[in-house]
């Protein structure tokens, strides 16, 4: 009998995993919520760190914002998160709108204002959102693209924290977030409005959580309703028959409904989780997942729904108590069509008219409208690159970046052109686009009242009012394409490869057949000949015409993966998922393998 006791099972060694010096974070704006401190990465050595490239306008990174809420209060004396701010629209490079935009979200760490997208180039970022995963001792350890990471990254931020425990390099404390000084004003980012029949204005007050009645002067408050618990970041609001009004609250993915004779609020759709690829497309509205709505309309008899987060349109059936998909595949992209084959790109804004639901279709700065046969078709609006101030025919005038949509009483449409600053007119009966009025700041909205519109100035935190001009106002044209620079890529045959690496613990989810998806298409779709289209695997060989020499691949990626535990019966499932639109330009000597990061490191 041996008394001595057993000796202890020694700690798994760490996996290896590439590693790579993190290039330094720089941006022109400089930073925010760090009290006027420029950080370095010498500042943050011996934290774990997240950096997160965002831009304010992508509902995948508001998505991401809300995922890494809870890893980032769990682990806040070992990890610091920091958002780099690179801009899509012109106006997401103006230093207050990030300001504005950072206070909006309620962006709880430092971010880096980088307007010339020097950083997004330093760390070869492709997509909106990406996140990279910076070891204690500097080092880049992991990328991911898209959203659904946020268990993997919390395991890989667990593994790290031991390691370097170990080691003696991580270092315990407070992180570098200083919050900003609050700003007191009766509405503080206020989404939509609409009018009760008591003639005072219904609010949307984003950034409180709340709904603000406003009597009809637009400014007096009469009464506040709910708050964060109730809704979270609500925007959308549509009045029904009866008078009670539906509100689309965005963050808990749900449509409530209020009653202004009572003051009650009940959730009418929506459980709170956000919709996934593979979730029901229809079913009972309180058992069925939605994701982002952002604008409710009534026409035809139901609400209808812009679903920003999966670039759809939804119908909500009151009598029924149903919702399902009415428009839209999730595909992020500008194509017309039946309502069954069409892509939107974030609609967030919503009006109806008899005869036409017209959209705002705000990520490909469009505006847009179905019939009543189910065609959608598109009046303004060419992509998701191309935007601007430019106002005459249709063919050719530019919105940047549209919120809000108003049905006139003369046919036409008042568009709320959020970062052109503007109020913007277009006509059906004659094709041409005006501008009704400027220095407005990031109008969101806009309610007609009488001769009046009044529109919601977002970033001005009030409502504004003003008498419906006869006349234009001239504004001088100008038109943008995105600020990203083109992939350059040899002529010929393209190697895709999407990286997916499945996080530690887990494995693809291969149960129920094929765990990945690739959808490949192209802007003109002249531009490929061979390779476009649905699969199942992450990597394609693409066939680019020789008669085009420049244009956007447009790359959708999926990969499932669950827990890897035989044990477990139901094992915890993730999806992974992606949408990229790549600008590319054909040159010889250009690359011949184009990879792109879902999750993981490039091995090659």
């Amino acid at each position: 009998m041996n008394d001595a006791a057993p000796a202890p099972t020694p700690a798994p060694a760490p996996r290896k995993r590439a590693r790579v010096r993190a290039p330094e974070l720089v941006g022109r704006g400089g930073w925010l919520n760090t009290g006027g401190k420029e950080l370095t990465l010498a500042d943050l050595r011996g934290k774990c760190v997240v950096v997160d490239f965002w831009t304010f306008c992508c509902i995948n990174c508001l998505h991401v914002l809300d995922e890494l809420r809870e890893l980032e209060e769990k682990h806040r004396d070992t990890l610091v998160i920091v958002g780099v701010h690179s801009p899509k629209f012109v106006h997401e490079a103006e230093h207050q709108a990030v300001v504005d935009a950072v206070e909006r979200y309620e962006v709880h760490h430092p971010v880096l204002d980088d307007p010339d997208l020097a950083t997004w180039k330093q760390y070869a970022v492709r997509a909106w959102p990406t996140l990279v995963v910076i070891d204690p001792e500097g080092y880049v350890v992991a990328q991911h693209a898209g959203e659904g990471h946020a268990n993997a990254i919390r395991t890989l931020v667990e593994e790290l924290e031991a390691e370097h425990e170990a080691k003696g390099t991580l270092r315990r404390g407070d992180g570098p977030y200083v919050p900003p000084e609050p700003v007191a004003t009766d509405l503080r980012f206020p989404g939509k409005a609409v009018l009760l029949e008591s003639g005072n204005f219904l609010v949307s007050d984003t950034t409180r959580h709340q709904l603000v009645e406003l009597a009809e002067d637009g400014e007096t408050v009469v009464r506040r309703v709910g708050g964060a618990g109730e809704f979270r970041e609500p925007q959308g609001l549509t009045v029904l028959p009866d008078g009670k009004a539906v509100v689309a609250d965005t963050v808990h993915h749900a449509l409530q409904l209020f009653d202004p004779a009572t003051g009650a609020v009940e959730r009418i759709a929506g459980t709170g989780r956000q919709w996934w690829q593979g979730s029901p497309t229809s079913g009972p509205a309180l058992e069925t997942d939605l994701s982002s709505p952002w604008d409710v309309a009534w026409w035809r008899g139901k609400v209808w729904i812009a679903m920003a987060g999966v670039h759809q349109l939804w119908t909500y059936d009151p009598e029924t108590r149903t919702v399902e998909v009415a428009a839209g595949t999730t595909n992020e992209g500008l194509v017309d069509g039946p309502a069954a084959e069409a892509w939107f790109a974030q609609p967030s804004g919503l009006a109806a008219t008899p005869d036409r639901l017209w959209i705002a279709d705000s990520e490909t700065s469009a505006l847009r409208w179905i019939d009543t046969e189910g065609v959608v078709h598109t009046a303004v609006g060419t992509g998701l690159f191309d935007f601007g101030h430019r106002d005459g025919d249709a063919g050719q005038a530019l919105f940047q970046h549209p919120l809000g949509v108003t049905a006139l009483p003369d046919g036409s449409v008042a568009v709320s052109d959020t970062y052109n600053h503007a109020l913007r007119r277009y006509d059906p009966a004659t094709g041409e686009v005006t501008t009704l009025a400027t220095d407005l700041r990031e109008p969101s909205d806009a309610v007609l009242v009488g001769e009046d519109i009044v529109v919601v100035e977002s970033a001005r935190h009030r409502l504004t009012r003003l008498r419906l001009p006869e006349e234009a106002v001239r504004v001088e044209a100008v038109a943008h394409r995105t600020r990203r620079e083109a992939t350059e890529i040899a002529p010929g045959r393209l190697r895709l490869d999407v990286i997916f690496q499945a996080p530690a613990g887990q494995k693809l989810d291969e149960r129920y057949g094929p765990s990945t998806r690739l959808l490949v298409s192209s802007t003109p779709p002249e531009l490929l000949v061979g390779g476009e289209g649905t699969g199942t695997d992450l990597f394609r060989e693409l066939e680019l015409n020789p008669e085009v020499t420049e244009g956007v691949l447009h790359v959708s990626a999926m990969a499932a993966s669950c827990d890897d535990d035989p044990a477990n019966e139901y094992p915890a499932c993730h999806v992974h998922q992606q949408d990229w639109g790549v600008p590319v330009r054909i040159t010889d000597g250009g690359a011949s393998r184009l990879p792109l990061i879902l999750a993981g490191m490039d091995a090659s």
